[in-house]
């Protein structure tokens, strides 16, 4: 592992760094900095944060506002992630219920295990925002394939023995009631886990909806979970990761629903992580039970997010919330997942 340490500053030093070539190659993940604070006092360090570009910085730069006032809407193209002590804050601020102390703790955690993945975060998400969704997924796949052979996640794979698959490979129920089309994860005792058959079988449930125009496309889950995320057992069980960076694309779930979304209702209850929040993000609507968790726990893995997430939740939420899920690991009930967007309604358990 990499040893590694916070850098905390002020906008007016952050400036100056970036201005000096030599300097600047510090502010890396790779040079053992993965996180820069940057704390924002007043108006005048809000503006003197809007000048800077961090387009290229493969690190993570976070900025504490001391009142969300202080920071101008030119100067959120010049953070991560963005906290405050205001809980009732707007997008992009996040007002953490435990305090901003303790999501920099959670953070600063997060990339000491796994600093790589977490600069590739935020340097993924800061560069997909202004792409179209396919490039952006394309963005993604490459990103992921990458971190695959990186050594962040060999080292979680080698402490987490694989399981071999369960009996039986129905992973996807298909139903038609009308003009509705249901398509049931159905994989109830892995927890709904995306596996390469659910992600082909998926797929082609939804191909059928892409060559009938009528179809209204409603996506549940079977079992107590809608979907834990991607099966854990198979991670890294490709030997080639650039060949699975293009079979991602071409059998691709997030693409078709992308394609989908003004008629595509998603019903969420549970668990929904991984890609149980990614891919229901990029539909029309999406209604969460009272139950529903939502949260991004890939990075823990030494991974980015894979099924589509650093494009269908910054669409909703933005990318300084997007950013500040996964690097905090926390997990959203339905409630505040209805307050910041990543649903539209919420339903008894």
């Amino acid at each position: 592992m990499l040893e590694t340490m916070s850098l905390k500053l002020d906008a007016r030093a952050l400036r100056d760094l970036l201005a000096d070539p030599a300097a600047a190659e510090g502010l890396s993940a790779a040079a053992g900095t993965p996180l820069v604070i940057v704390e924002v006092g007043d108006a005048a360090a809000g503006r003197a944060l809007a000048g800077n570009d961090i387009t290229l910085v493969p690190a993570v730069v976070l900025a504490v506002a001391a009142d969300p006032r202080y920071l101008p809407p030119a100067a959120f193209a010049a953070a991560d992630v963005i906290l405050t002590e205001d809980a009732a804050a707007r997008a992009p601020f996040v007002g953490p219920a435990d305090g901003v102390a303790a999501a920099i703790e959670q953070i600063s955690a997060t990339l000491d295990e796994n600093p790589v993945a977490g600069a590739a975060l935020a340097l993924l998400l800061r560069c997909s925002a202004g792409l179209p969704v396919p490039a952006g997924l394309i963005a993604e796949s490459a990103a992921y394939s990458a971190l695959q052979d990186g050594a962040e996640f060999r080292r979680w794979r080698a402490g987490r023995p694989a399981r071999p698959p369960e009996p039986g490979t129905e992973r996807v129920l298909v139903e038609r009631a009308g003009r509705e089309l249901r398509v049931t994860l159905s994989r109830p005792a892995r927890r709904n886990a995306v596996d390469w058959r659910m992600r082909d079988a998926l797929a082609g449930a939804l191909a059928i909806a892409a060559a009938d125009p009528g179809l209204e496309v409603v996506l549940r889950g079977a079992g107590p979970d809608f979907c834990a995320g991607g099966d854990l057992d198979e991670f890294g069980s490709r030997p080639d990761p650039a060949a699975a960076h293009l079979i991602r694309l071409t059998r691709s779930p997030a693409a078709l629903l992308h394609r989908l979304a003004a008629r595509t209702t998603a019903r969420l209850h549970g668990s929904c992580l991984g890609a149980g929040v990614e891919l229901p993000a990029f539909a029309g609507r999406v209604v969460a039970a009272e139950d529903s968790r939502l949260g991004l726990p890939e990075l823990r893995l030494g991974l980015v997010p894979g099924a589509g997430g650093t494009v269908s939740l910054p669409r909703r939420i933005g990318r300084w919330r997007t950013a500040y899920l996964a690097l905090s690991g926390q997990l959203l009930g339905a409630a505040d997942a209805l307050r910041w967007g990543l649903v539209d309604e919420i339903t008894p358990a």
